[in-house]
């Protein structure tokens, strides 16, 4: 199965370490509708790029819950791994006690679900914008060593929320508080005689 943008995101249930660092045996997407997710995959703990990823995002972890919105971390490992990685400190290789469920994947079914399994191992860096609705609107898949960008994934979710908001499209490079677009040929017209400079 490949995950498109416009169809309903793939649901799971699976074992997730909870920000409090218990387990949660019974954790489901589905459980999240009504909120905004950004599900993202990592190839494996205990890595190089993946640990700056991980402290990124929760860095911003109030960011996106001040949006409704819920980070979900899933790579292949085991939930004692993602464990030992939360309870290893920064300084030695480890991500600290972050604030968004890390969710394990030991059958791989959820990375094949979404088309991120490379090679039948590991997760490449998948990061998928799920609506209240439970509807993918924008997936990203990045190889090995390219890291994502945490704002980037915010200014995407401001997109979506003020799009629904006003139903008027963002252009290229939208930021919130910029000025959007009537979603007409007029307003496209509009829109680029005042910003084409």
């Amino acid at each position: 199965m490949s995950v498109q943008v416009t169809q309903p995101a793939p649901d799971f249930t699976a074992t997730a370490v909870m920000p409090n660092n218990t387990f949660n045996e019974e954790f489901s997407l589905s459980a999240l509708k009504g909120k905004y997710v950004v599900l993202f995959f990592y190839p494996l703990d205990f890595t190089f790029v993946c640990p700056s990823e991980i402290i990124a995002f929760d860095k911003k972890v109030e960011e996106f819950k001040s949006r409704n919105c819920e980070l979900v971390g899933v790579s292949v490992d085991s939930h004692f791994s993602h464990l030992a990685w939360k309870n290893t400190p920064v300084n030695k290789g480890g991500i600290g006690n972050v604030q968004y469920p890390l969710v394990a994947d030991l059958t791989k079914k959820i990375s094949r679900d979404y088309g991120v399994l490379l090679d039948d191992a590991i997760a490449l860096r998948g990061l998928f914008l799920i609506d209240k609705e439970g509807v993918v609107q924008h997936a990203l898949v990045n190889n090995l060593p390219l890291g994502r960008n945490v704002d980037e994934a915010i200014r995407l979710l401001d997109a979506l929320q003020f799009t629904e908001e006003h139903g008027e499209v963002c252009p290229a490079n939208w930021n919130k508080g910029d000025e959007a677009m009537k979603p007409s040929a007029e307003g496209v017209a509009e829109y680029l005689a005042k910003h084409s400079s």
